[in-house]
């Protein structure tokens, strides 16, 4: 696992679990000019999009953090194993963060987001299907406006991220565990989020599911998803799964 030395802004690699120090996560979604894998240890100008990583680590500093965690720079997805081992760890890595930053770029400041017409109610973020499970397993999340503000934390926030998502506030706070959702209404969670890559639609869920598949981005959404339902099967007798 990398994680980013939020003084530094160096990766540092921890090969064992037990060596990870305690670490924020950012929850974000991509636009058209992230800073990468490659483009780190040095954060180079022109390369992180309104300076995205430079903003999480100083929000991570300034609440105690030493490390921090993005999947954009955290993953070599030039290398193919790397990239399905770091999505297959994915859901973990959130469930085990100190914290996770869930950052709206499409958010203000200052305004009331239980207002019908907030920018909070409306934010592509509770759109992507990645956001999903970074939404439901961090313990901890803040949500942040574009300039880094707080809006409010998840477990405050629950009953009006409840009526944004369908998700069970008590599933969000994790007072109902995952397992105790049928399948079909966890299906339901990431039915009309959206997605960058087709595969992405079931490589998103196996987190949410608690199975490991290798990724094969070119296998086509249908035949991920149908592996997908292979794997949650061979651990699951809800017959729900067949209404999807």
């Amino acid at each position: 696992m990398y994680l980013l030395n939020t003084t530094t802004l160096r990766l540092h690699r921890f090969d064992k679990e037990k060596e990870v120090p305690p670490y924020a996560i950012l929850s974000h979604v991509w636009g058209d000019n992230e800073q990468t894998f490659q483009d780190t240890p040095l954060t180079k100008e022109g390369r992180d999009g309104r300076g995205k990583i430079k903003g999480a680590c100083a929000k991570a500093l300034l609440d105690g953090f030493r490390w921090l965690w993005a999947d954009t720079n955290c993953i070599d997805a030039s290398n193919s194993a790397e990239l399905s081992e770091a999505i297959n760890s994915m859901f973990g890595w959130y469930r085990n963060a100190a914290m996770c930053y869930a950052y709206l770029d499409d958010v203000a400041p200052d305004e009331d987001p239980y207002s019908p017409a907030s920018s909070f109610r409306a934010s592509k973020w509770f759109r992507r299907v990645w956001t999903l499970q970074e939404l439901i397993a961090p313990g901890s999340v803040v949500f942040l406006s574009f300039d880094w503000r707080p809006i409010g934390a998840k477990r405050i926030l629950a009953d009006l991220i409840e009526s944004i998502t369908g998700i069970d506030r008590l599933v969000l706070t994790h007072k109902r565990p995952l397992e105790d959702v049928s399948v079909a209404c966890r299906m339901s969670w990431a039915a009309t989020r959206d997605a960058r890559r087709e595969e992405d639609r079931a490589y998103s869920l196996m987190g949410i599911f608690g199975v490991c598949m290798p990724t094969i981005y070119g296998e086509r959404g249908r035949s991920a998803f149908l592996r997908l339902q292979e794997e949650i099967l061979k651990r699951s007798a809800d017959q729900s799964i067949f209404a999807w």
